[in-house]
């Protein structure tokens, strides 16, 4: 499963450098992740309402060319690995094809009470 966004570098994610400050880049993946399970029918809020919290295990990414304010990005998400434990997700970060950076997440799913518990099917069948 692939998907991607498009976002606009906004000024306060940038450092005194105007280029894109390393934290922010977490967060892109985080509002593609989101986005890309909206783009397949199902809303996060939704499933924190029945009790469903995807949370990150780990995160790591890899800078390969600046980013700058006003830069429109494409964020590119990929499902690697899905099972009813974890979902492994890879993205690209691109301006105009050329590639910015590069990273991985590992997503868990607990319950309201921070208890590992199993996935809803729909999350990983697909795969």
């Amino acid at each position: 499963m692939k998907h991607t966004i498009d976002i606009e570098v906004r000024y306060y994610e940038t450092d005194g450098q105007g280029i894109v400050h390393h934290a922010n880049y977490f967060q892109y993946f985080e509002l593609a992740r989101v986005q890309m399970l909206k783009a397949f029918g199902h809303d996060y809020a939704d499933l924190e309402r029945e009790g469903i919290f995807l949370v990150v295990h780990s995160i790591s990414a890899r800078f390969i060319a600046p980013a700058k304010f006003g830069d429109t990005l494409q964020i590119e998400t990929t499902v690697e690995r899905a099972t009813a434990a974890r979902i492994d997700h890879s993205y690209r970060v691109l301006r105009g094809g050329v590639l910015l950076a590069e990273g991985k997440s590992t997503i868990a799913c607990i319950n309201g009470q921070g208890e590992i518990q199993r996935m809803p099917s729909f999350l990983y069948e697909a795969n």
